[in-house]
């Protein structure tokens, strides 16, 4: 396998280096100090595993992970941290695992154990894109291809999807900002699956709304966000 190890600091990116080149699965390591020079990177030798560290200055692990979900074969992605609650983060991003700092090697072998054989040709099928979020402490994921929308309730995001709906905490923000393939802002308290809009129809009083497919609700587009909308449709 091939990896790339991407931290802003050189003794972390060392010593995984370190211990990955006494697994004889990894054969081609290389090291990345931040995230721009990570995905410049990725376009010269694509790795079939990024050991990517969240907490970088300018762009984060999070910001560097969407980008990489967005490719048409992206590498696995194993998160390093600090901070473990990362985790829920990084199963939103399909990530293939996380490691807590400081990483031991009996960690990083289990990591290597659960992905296995991995190559770039098995990467190509993976799982459907989810999203996951916790109900009474339990955590639970969905398919984003079955949410239809999103809208703001109070302090939570009700998610509103084929089989019900739930309450999360993620914001529209979040939400906007870790799929922005999936979401779409009509308004300022709603986003919508894109693939889920079926029409964009005018009212009498001149505003809009949409309809979705499988839903029978019409949601309001602001006048702020029409153009927007209009031009994401087109």
């Amino acid at each position: 396998m091939k990896a790339l190890i991407v931290d802003d600091e050189p003794l972390a990116r060392a010593r995984i280096q370190r211990l990955l080149a006494g697994i004889s699965q990894y054969t081609f390591i290389e090291q990345a100090s931040n995230g721009q020079e990570a995905l410049a990177q990725l376009k010269k030798q694509p790795p079939d595993i990024v050991f990517l560290d969240v907490d970088m200055p300018q762009m984060n692990g999070l910001a560097v992970a969407q980008q990489l979900n967005q490719l048409p074969v992206p590498p696995a992605v194993v998160f390093v941290t600090a901070h473990p609650e990362h985790a829920l983060d990084a199963l939103q991003l399909s990530a293939a695992g996380y490691l807590v700092k400081p990483v031991t090697e009996s960690d990083l072998l289990k990591v290597t154990e659960q992905l296995g054989r991995i190559t770039r040709a098995h990467i190509q099928k993976q799982k459907p894109q989810t999203l996951c979020y916790r109900i009474a402490g339990e955590l639970k994921s969905i398919e984003l291809d079955t949410v239809i929308y999103a809208a703001a309730e109070d302090k939570y995001t009700r998610i509103v999807f084929d089989n019900g709906n739930a309450l999360i905490e993620q914001s529209l923000k979040q939400l906007e900002q870790l799929y922005p393939s999936y979401f779409l802002r009509i308004h300022r308290k709603t986003l919508v699956n894109k693939s889920r809009i079926a029409t964009v129809k005018k009212c009498q009083d001149s505003s809009h709304k949409v309809t979705l497919i499988d839903c029978d609700e019409e949601l309001e587009i602001s006048r702020r966000e029409f153009k927007t909308v209009k031009q994401a449709l087109s």
